[in-house]
């Protein structure tokens, strides 16, 4: 990948250029799904973690969870998770907003005071879209669009993920792989706002 092609994956679409990684462990629970499928999902977020060089926990010492899955079926089915609105700001509007879009995904992030990841919240609706997806494949998904703060337009014209050619299986793609890898490395800051970063970025990519 060029520096442009990683200053895109952070490059909102107003312009502004923000990356954020996680500042603390990650301690994710599910909600909405069965036991299997709470096994694949928190396998794929372990990958994925791994795969950074981060950590995961079985809690958070402030948030008991810092990464909130939802599974439903409909939005209106958030309104009645208890606190929930506590936690999400504006709970009511959002979901007449994602209902009136259509939209069968969601994720907002919480930030700490030197404004990397504190906490994510993921909302997904059950469509045909999603309900067709292998639960590994659309775990594997979110937990890589969850390991950063990406740009809102990041994957909109290609997944993150793609399909083994001789099997048929998904994997996340090498360059998105690299991507990960070098924005968690030690030496990066956890935060950045400037796109010089994405030269930064783009300098240690390969080197996993």
């Amino acid at each position: 990948m060029t520096p442009d092609d990683v200053a895109a994956l952070f490059t909102r679409e107003d312009g502004s250029y923000l990356f954020a990684r996680w500042g603390r462990p990650i301690a994710p629970v599910v909600f909405g799904v069965d036991d299997r499928t709470l096994e694949t999902v928190k396998g794929a977020i372990e990958a994925v973690v791994t795969l950074a060089g981060h950590q995961m926990a079985e809690t958070d010492p402030e948030l008991g969870a810092n990464l909130m899955m939802f599974f439903v079926r409909d939005w209106d089915e958030l309104a009645g998770v208890p606190d929930l609105d506590r936690l999400i700001e504006g709970l009511g509007p959002l979901l007449d907003r994602l209902k009136a879009a259509k939209a069968n995904q969601y994720r907002a992030f919480r930030f700490d005071a030197d404004w990397a990841i504190r906490a994510a919240f993921v909302f997904l609706r059950m469509d045909a879209g999603l309900s067709a997806l292998p639960a590994d494949t659309l775990a594997l998904d979110q937990a890589v669009r969850t390991v950063l703060l990406w740009s809102d337009t990041a994957f909109a014209g290609a997944s993150p993920l793609a399909r083994v050619p001789d099997g048929g299986r998904v994997i996340l793609r090498p360059e998105i792989a690299d991507v990960i890898r070098a924005g968690y490395d030690p030496v990066m800051p956890a935060v950045a706002d400037d796109s010089s970063h994405a030269l930064r970025l783009a300098a240690r990519l390969g080197r996993g």
